[in-house]
């Protein structure tokens, strides 16, 4: 079903954010939204109170009607029960009627160009309905489900807002704009691609008289550092952006849907300000961009399957459009093996990219693994050497501190590996990193002749800060931290990193086979994807299984462990212990393959979206 809060993007908001504007970047003056609340809660309404020096603004919400208006102070009624609040996230329909989210309790992140960022870092689910007594027994079950849907999102770390900035767009986006875009509603100027509360604000959004009172919120990562090189105190911030279009998790979510939305889409701007001048280094991870699937069915690495009914192409084209675009010319680091189950998607890429005949889209394939094997870490070095001309060609986003624009970035790198987390990070990593070092001799940080790498404490901040990034954007998608960060860390890869990987593939892989269609289901809730019917309250969390999924691992389980048995407790001779450890044995040996043959019925499926959005 589809989200009515993605639609209020308009072309206008997008040409503003991208006219360039190539000389002067004009001061910031952006509508605000308010920064301190209270609620208080009536048996009949909700009123949230704006708390900002000198407002007198409240929001009314009747929690029969569900209207909102606004309206002042002096009608909060005196025995309103009275608590402080952080922000609205937006309201959501359950079964059980609408819900308001907002945030708890947040911490600050750090300031961006004076502007105080902050994450939240909890939530209040709170019920319209005084009481759910009206639901039947299936549909109290039913809310419930989807009320732990909706705490699974917001219990997922990683959301970030700020009030008085448009975290949604890049230095460079925002430096290009016009002065009506500027006077715009935080939420009215927003990236709908990175707007993660935008299904929840619906409401809020054809009443611009309460645009106030909510703020988009972001989903991905963001660090921010106050560093120290040569006597020189910089700012160096890394800002991960999350699209919200094509959402979803590891093995459910692949490749593009028909408007050209890639899954897995990542946003990384890495940012540096000193005194007065600011830098900027953009660039973007997103799943390979025509039609494919890898379903999950209890195999560790399921094969990759690439759809033979669909015109590739033209998804392939509207992804590669909007690209060029938002952010110029395209160098796709594709950094998937080049043998294996994963060689047919290699091929595929290539053929569309020759197909596609675009002059503004380059390719380059790389094998990660195969050049980076038996520890050939330096071999990484090849193609950041590569791709060096590209990169000094594109350059970066760079502001005097007289406010005039030195260099803007006209191309980005594309990359992504099968996930687009451990091997992608690594590499974004090292082209930030050559970025950083012209910036900061541009910016008078670093002398000529000096090198990042020599400076220890910061090379110390930067690696951890790049490795944190990966994690983050790993347990959002793939449900653990990622691989490969002892790398990131500390420069080398590591035995004990090794074996780190190991466990974390090992918690992805039971993730993915017994716990992400229900993280599916919650992301699709929460954005809006799958949309609770007024009219008709039957709802598709009720699935009757197939015989198969009791009553062959019973089978298996029960054999397994009279096998273990047999051996304990030997028979009075050998050929009778035997036989019997062969009977129990072959029994759950043939069950576990008659199990892995069946494997997609087997594991934890989304049950609320259509099936071809998965395959």
């Amino acid at each position: 079903m589809s989200d009515p809060g993605r639609e209020f993007r308009s072309s206008h908001n997008i040409q503003c954010a991208h006219s360039l504007a190539r000389h002067y970047v004009r001061p910031l003056k952006m509508a605000t939204a308010y920064e301190k609340f209270n609620l208080h809660t009536t048996p009949e309404k909700f009123y949230i109170e704006a708390c900002d020096d000198g407002s007198n603004d409240v929001l009314s919400i009747d929690r029969v009607s569900t209207e909102m208006i606004l309206t002042v102070r002096k009608d909060i009624p005196p025995h309103a029960v009275t608590r402080p609040i952080c922000g609205i996230m937006g309201t959501i329909r359950l079964v059980a009627g609408t819900y308001l989210i907002v945030i708890t309790k947040k911490k600050k992140v750090g300031d961006l160009l004076g502007h105080a960022v902050w994450k939240a870092m909890d939530f209040d689910v709170i019920s319209y309905k005084k009481t759910v007594l009206h639901l039947t027994d299936n549909q109290m079950q039913d809310n419930k489900a989807f009320l732990s849907m909706i705490n699974s999102v917001l219990l997922t770390d990683g959301f970030y807002f700020a009030t008085d900035y448009d975290l949604t767009h890049t230095l460079q986006r925002l430096a290009n704009t016009s002065p009506e875009f500027q006077e715009m509603s935080l939420l009215e100027r927003a990236d709908q691609r990175f707007v993660w509360n935008g299904h929840l604000l619906r409401e809020f959004l054809p009443q611009p008289e309460l645009h106030r009172f909510a703020f988009p919120v972001v989903h991905g990562f963001i660090i921010m550092k106050s560093c120290c090189i040569n006597g020189k105190i910089f700012d160096w911030n890394i800002i991960s952006r999350r699209s919200c279009f094509r959402a979803g998790v590891r093995y459910y979510v692949r490749g593009i849907d028909s408007e050209g939305h890639a899954a897995n889409f990542v946003e990384t701007e890495q940012i540096v300000q000193y005194s007065g001048g600011k830098a900027s280094f953009v660039q973007t991870r997103g799943s390979i961009p025509f039609y494919w699937s890898q379903r999950p069915n209890l195999k560790y690495k399921p094969k990759p399957q690439i759809s033979k009914t669909i015109n590739h192409l033209d998804g392939f084209q509207r992804h590669f459009d909007s690209q060029i675009i938002i952010y110029g010319k395209q160098v796709i680091l594709n950094l998937i093996d080049q043998k294996g189950s994963e060689k047919q998607l290699e091929q595929a890429f290539d053929k569309m990219v020759s197909s596609l005949g675009n002059g503004m889209v380059k390719y380059i394939a790389f094998d990660f693994h195969k050049e980076c094997s038996r520890m050939r870490w330096h071999r990484l070095q090849i193609l950041v050497d590569m791709v060096t001309e590209m990169q000094d060609e594109y350059g970066y986003f760079l502001v005097d501190v007289d406010g005039n624009v030195l260099v803007q970035q006209e191309g980005m790198f594309r990359s992504n590996c099968m996930d687009c987390l451990d091997r992608t990070n690594v590499i974004q990593s090292l082209l930030a990193r050559r970025s950083l070092q012209s910036q900061l001799e541009r910016l008078g940080v670093l002398h000529m002749g000096q090198r990042i790498e020599d400076q220890a404490d910061f090379e110390k901040i930067y690696k951890n800060a790049w490795a944190d990034n990966a994690n983050a954007c790993a347990k959002q998608y793939a449900g653990t931290g990622a691989l490969k960060t002892d790398f990131t860390r500390t420069g080398k890869r590591t035995q004990w990193g090794l074996v780190m990987d190991g466990w974390n593939s090992m918690i992805r892989y039971y993730k993915n086979n017994f716990s992400d269609g229900f993280r599916q289901d919650s992301i699709d809730l929460f954005l809006g994807n799958y949309a609770i019917d007024e009219a008709d309250m039957t709802t598709p969390l009720h699935e009757t299984k197939d015989w198969k999924f009791l009553t062959l691992p019973i089978i298996m389980v029960v054999a397994f462990s009279m096998c273990i048995i047999c051996l304990l407790m030997a028979g009075d001779t050998w050929t009778e212990t035997l036989a019997y450890v062969l009977f129990w044995g072959t029994a759950s040996f043939v069950t576990a393959g008659v199990i892995l043959f069946n494997g997609r019925e087997f594991v934890d499926s989304p049950k609320l979206v259509q099936k071809e959005k998965m395959d």
